[in-house]
């Protein structure tokens, strides 16, 4: 299927965007209104795009049905403050009730149940309840359009990080596992970050890897290794070379079984190779499938 987002409706567009651009991280933001009437509303058009200066955008868009703005757009005009509260599991479900369109003279923070803490350079209050919180000065508004559907950038730095003490690991950095963040996906849909989710992809950094292009024509070609696999290998900075000292049984015992069909031997080493990658261990996949050579 293929879609020319200007001949559908807005609503229809949004939706398959929405479905597709996904994960994307909630920015649960706290502003007031000159006369200090505080509001607080989730958005999933955010993200971080700058760490000197700290920046972070998110974009409080023009409601697709009726082309009218939130209470959150019109506050940081009038007042250009904003906490950032990041989101995780524990308040996913409160976060989403204060999304609900409340008059303006109504406290999100009432309606959710969460409590107002003192910012520490801002006017605006903080989630209590959040691990995370951003104080923010707004330093541009950018309209992007002026139909439903037209974000806003709000631009903000980030003055001043709050992160529960919770988080950290014992080098005051945020452990990653600690954090069950939470992400907006399509429609209802959300996802929840854990460790029995998460997993670590090993970055070449100041080196180069040798790039699939690089890898004998045998492995580029597996029809048991898959992209994420050739990927792994190729992330290597050099070709590796045969290690004469590699001692693993069961490549012996392939090599052992099947030496006399070289078809079903490179089967059944492409087969370990890929156990060995699933689990990490790139170097000894190297080693198996330098054995056909």
């Amino acid at each position: 299927m293929v879609i020319q987002l200007n001949e559908i409706k807005p609503a229809a567009a949004q939706a398959y965007l929405q479905h597709a651009i996904a994960p994307r991280p909630i920015c649960f933001a706290a502003t007031i209104d000159k006369e200090g009437r505080e509001n607080l509303s989730p958005f999933s058009f955010f993200n971080l795009f700058s760490s000197n200066p700290p920046i972070v955008i998110f974009s409080p868009a023009r409601r697709v049905r009726d082309n009218t703005t939130k209470h959150t757009l019109q506050n940081v005009l009038e007042v250009p403050e904003v906490v950032i509260n990041i989101v995780d599991y524990a308040m996913v479900q409160q976060t989403s009730l204060a999304s609900c369109e409340y008059p303006r003279d109504t406290s999100e923070f009432v309606k959710a149940g969460f409590t107002p803490e003192k910012a520490r350079l801002l006017s605006v209050p903080m989630v209590k309840e959040a691990k995370i919180k951003l104080e923010c000065k707004v330093i541009e508004v950018k309209p992007l359009g002026t139909e439903g559907g037209a974000g806003n950038l709000v631009i903000c730095e980030v003055l001043c990080m709050h992160i529960d003490d919770s988080l950290l690991n014992e080098n005051n950095m945020i452990d990653q596992t600690k954090l069950e963040l939470v992400a907006r996906l399509g429609g209802d849909w959300y996802c929840r970050v854990g460790p029995e989710n998460m997993f670590k992809v090993e970055k070449p950094n100041m080196q180069l890897g040798i790039g699939i292009d690089a890898l004998p024509m045998s492995i580029r070609s597996s029809r048991y290794l898959t992209g994420n696999h050739l990927g792994m290998l190729a992330n290597v900075h050099e070709m590796p070379l045969v290690d004469v000292t590699f001692n693993d049984d069961r490549l012996k015992n392939i090599i052992q079984y099947f030496s006399i069909n070289p078809e079903d031997m490179e089967k059944e080493l492409h087969h370990y190779a890929a156990r060995l990658l699933d689990a990490g261990k790139v170097s000894d996949a190297w080693q198996v499938l330098l054995a056909l050579n």
